[in-house]
């Protein structure tokens, strides 16, 4: 079976490519109100290909935001059950006149076809689909399937956790196969074991009751910008590690035989500077840059605003000052307990020359999957068979929260497999998908589904 499924994808090539043309043309963007209706014809269009390939049930389900597709086929008795997860919402495309062609008219240059949504994660839905198609012209599945294709992931996935909590028997099954995932290489296989959780926030600090004159008041009222600034600086510490109370005291330590396997992903302080196109590294002493980027946790300042920033030149004190800051957290951190570590990292540090808020924006659960599971050892398998090397285990540096969400709502671990490329571009201009890789994971999912 697997390798006549094999043969039939191989000879659909040009079929399936055109099906990606066409699902990658919709222009799902989640986050701008004036797609809502590209939102629901997108849900339409793939509750239509699962229904080709003969689920008995495929619908859109309401979630309070965007439409979640499911699907079922539950006709493999005895066998294990997969639900695969993926998102068929999109990125904005901005800045448009950095697009070499338009985003959602796919174009082929070269072995890459570039759109949005034509990496993350588009295509890597299709490629499960195109392998399902070729398993099902050959006879039943070889397991029972489910699939849950939400459309909020560039958004946060706001009504996810709950669309799960109330579907908990409908979304029941023995593992998740989350296609939401990357590769390290055309040729480097690779699989994402651990994903750090997210925590954001919005820090306001307010001194005077409105903006003054700085030349009226400054040296007299303490400005929120200068003071922002101050608090931002004291949330590191010289040597990298954050600063907030009590922050690391739930982190769980990287055992040796973890480092160890990290350190063979030979991810160098080289090959990171040239990625970034940054002058130098910074970070936690004490740890590799591996390890920095998917074992330890981060805090990041992702935004700043205050006063007068126009043209020219404008002498106030302003009334406020605000900044944007992300933690990447690790297991077993938790978001809510770093929300109070910051708070009260400001009532220690704050002076009381003005008065300060914290909002929360985003959280997300962190992940560890376990490595030596059946489904992981198969997904090893056929990534070997198709690829001809095993891949290497690695943290994502990233969060993906519906893989923390299903492990605690649903009891139910992941496998991440997808076949997304680094250089992929996601999230920026000129977004792609390689081609060869792509084909090559229809033909990993088609071996790995059949194994299970």
């Amino acid at each position: 079976m697997i390798e006549q499924a094999v043969a039939y994808a191989r000879a659909h090539r040009e079929a399936f490519l055109e099906q990606f043309r066409e699902f990658v043309a919709i222009p799902s963007v989640s986050t701008l109100s004036e797609h809502k209706p590209d939102m629901a014809r997108t849900a339409e269009w793939l509750t239509a290909q699962l229904r080709a390939l003969g689920m008995t049930r495929a619908e859109a389900l309401p979630t309070g935001g965007p439409p979640a597709v499911y699907a079922e086929w539950l006709g493999a008795q005895g066998k294990p059950t997969v639900l695969v997860y993926g998102h068929y919402d999109v990125q904005p495309v901005d800045p448009i006149d950095e697009w070499a062609s338009p985003p959602f008219e796919p174009t082929v240059r070269g072995e890459n076809v570039y759109a949005r949504g034509a990496s993350d994660d588009k295509g890597q839905i299709l490629a499960v689909l195109k392998a399902v198609e070729a398993l099902v012209e050959q006879g039943p599945l070889p397991v029972n399937l489910k699939c849950i294709f939400e459309g909020e992931e560039e958004v946060g996935s706001p009504h996810l956790g709950a669309f799960i909590e109330k579907h908990r028997e409908l979304l029941a099954c023995d593992f998740v196969m989350n296609c939401d995932a990357s590769i390290l290489g055309p040729d480097a296989p690779a699989i994402t074991y651990a994903l750090r959780g997210l925590a954001y926030f919005e820090v306001e600090v307010r001194g005077p009751a409105k903006d003054l004159h700085s030349g009226g008041f400054g040296g007299a009222i303490h400005n929120p910008i200068q003071v922002l600034c101050e608090l931002i600086a004291g949330m590191h510490h010289a040597d990298g590690r954050i600063a907030l109370p009590g922050f690391y005291d739930s982190v769980r330590p990287l055992a040796d035989e973890e480092r160890a396997a990290l350190a063979k992903l030979n991810q160098d302080d080289e090959q990171v500077l040239e990625m970034s196109g940054a002058p130098a590294l910074w970070g936690e002493q004490g740890y590799t840059v591996t390890e920095r980027l998917g074992a330890r946790p981060s805090l990041c300042i992702n935004g700043i605003l205050g006063g007068f920033t126009g043209e020219g030149s404008k002498t106030v004190l302003p009334a406020r000052a605000m900044a944007k800051v992300s933690m990447r957290l690790v297991p077993d951190q938790e978001p809510e307990a770093v929300h109070e570590q910051l708070c009260a990292y400001l009532r220690a540090n704050a002076p009381n020359t003005v008065t300060w808020a914290v909002r929360e924006l985003a959280h997300g659960p962190g992940a560890v999957m376990d490595r030596t599971s059946p489904w992981m050892e198969a997904a090893v398998a056929a990534l070997r068979e198709v690829f001809g090397a095993g891949p290497v285990f690695r943290r994502e540096g990233g969060s993906v929260p519906v893989v923390g969400m299903m492990q605690q709502l649903l009891g139910a671990d992941s496998v991440m497999l997808g076949f997304a490329l680094p250089d992929d571009g996601i999230h920026g201009p000129n977004e792609k998908q390689h081609l060869p890789t792509w084909f090559r994971g229809i033909e990993t999912y088609i071996r790995f589904l059949a194994s299970l």
